[in-house]
């Protein structure tokens, strides 16, 4: 009920803790609905940051305090990673500049161990970070690729469909847990359990999932684990999960000097110590959103149950105010069955005006919002929607109102009108 979340969950201390929310252009509120790709940080994330430059800012390894202090931020990072994604050992986490770069890494590495005639699956689904390096490896090695669709009805990739496409000549499969286009949420455990009976390695791109539910790579059963904290409310750096054996028998390309122990080997140079305090503060916060008597894992799950009845509702109302507007046609689910099948991300086209013509007019209403295929290019591709104008997307998070919402909407109504 909404009275019961709105007694739950209190929007007016969560917006607090963000002063970019604050923010004015010319006097117009900023309505941030430009989420899915990159969040607004809370102040305690860019202090944190601050901190590390001004406090602990030297490179790693030396005897001198400084050092010492910044090896503990970095530490502090792995742990705090560890925990977001409920890896058993921080030593399995690979930090790095985004999604996309680490990606490409830990495909290079894979890379040895594919084959001519070996099959790699990937599916119309995802963003090209988890669909161009693997399409690299398979032209690079002479592997076959694989395509799974999505399905157009439930808007994910049913097992049934990935089953399909497995044999035994599967040795990679990527998936994604969430769309960064149509919003919907994939069964990533299902679809994981019959990647590991064909004997083949999941690699899981969790990135538009992670700002919006509570991930336990130990549960989904997957080998590789990647997310991005600047989708989470943290600094512009991303976090890879890999099985401690698998990361460990890994090639990686590197410096000689380098540690041919992992995380290290695949992180080259001077890991970037202060973003890595403002990961730590990105997890920090959002388990600072549920009681602190418990440890911080347990209180991530508790926020997340919260903050995702608050954006259901977000969700909600956004869909059904776009379903009211004459021309819009939503790209994704619309009756939003709660989050395991939806994030609050929704996409759309319209009959007469172009998608970047909407955006750029939202945009001088004070509305952020993005157009343009997203880099989900598969999809855009596989729905007829031209590659250049793509979509209109709205991202919710859970520091948006129903407010905003309602405003977006009228805005939106005022440029479809027009």
């Amino acid at each position: 009920m909404p009275g019961q979340v709105e007694r739950t969950f209190q929007i007016a201390d969560v917006r607090a803790a963000f002063p970019s929310l604050e923010l004015r252009d010319a006097g117009t509120p900023r309505i941030y609905l430009d989420n899915p790709a990159g969040t607004q940080v809370p102040r305690a994330v860019a202090d944190a940051m601050m901190r590390s430059l001004l406090e602990t800012n030297a490179n790693l390894g030396g005897s001198f305090s400084t050092s010492r202090l910044a090896g503990g931020v970095v530490a502090e990072g792995y742990r705090a990673a560890a925990d977001f994604v409920g890896a058993p050992d921080e030593d399995e986490i690979v930090v790095g500049p985004s999604m996309t770069a680490l990606t490409f890494a830990i495909s290079r590495s894979l890379a040895h161990s594919i084959d001519p005639g070996d099959e790699i699956v990937v599916t119309a689904m995802d963003h090209d970070g988890n669909v161009a390096p693997w399409l690299a490896v398979a032209q690079e090695r002479g592997a076959v690729v694989r395509w799974v669709a999505f399905d157009r009805e439930t808007w994910r990739i049913e097992p049934a469909a990935l089953k399909e496409s497995l044999s035994r000549k599967t040795r990679i499969v990527a998936l994604n847990y969430a769309s960064n286009l149509t919003g919907s949420v994939n069964d990533v455990r299902a679809l994981c359990e019959l990647v590991r009976e064909a004997g083949a390695l999941s690699y899981v791109d969790a990135v538009q999932y992670a700002p919006h539910g509570a991930i336990d790579v130990a549960a989904i059963g997957c080998d590789f684990l990647a997310c991005s904290a600047y989708k989470f409310f943290g600094p512009h750096v991303a976090v890879v999960w890999g099985r401690a054996a698998l990361l460990k028998s890994l090639h990686p390309y590197k410096v000689r000097p380098q540690s041919d122990a992992p995380p290290a080997k695949f992180e080259m140079g001077t890991p970037q110590i202060e973003l890595f305090a403002g990961l730590t503060a990105a997890v920090d916060y959002l388990a600072s959103l549920a009681p602190a008597q418990d440890a911080r894992r347990a209180r991530l799950r508790a926020a997340f149950a919260t903050t995702s009845a608050w954006e259901e509702r977000l969700a909600e109302r956004l869909i059904a105010g776009l379903r009211r507007l004459k021309g819009v046609e939503i790209v994704g689910v619309t009756d939003y069955p709660g989050l395991p099948h939806r994030v609050p991300t929704v996409s759309f086209t319209h009959a007469c005006v172009r998608p970047s013509q909407v955006a750029a007019e939202l945009a001088r209403r004070g509305v952020f919002v993005w157009s343009g295929h997203n880099f989900a290019l598969e999809t855009v591709r596989r729905l007829g929607i031209d590659e250049e104008e793509g979509v209109v997307r709205i991202g919710a998070a859970h520091y948006n109102t129903i407010d905003e919402i309602d405003a977006a909407l009228e805005a939106l109504e005022g440029v479809l009108s027009a």
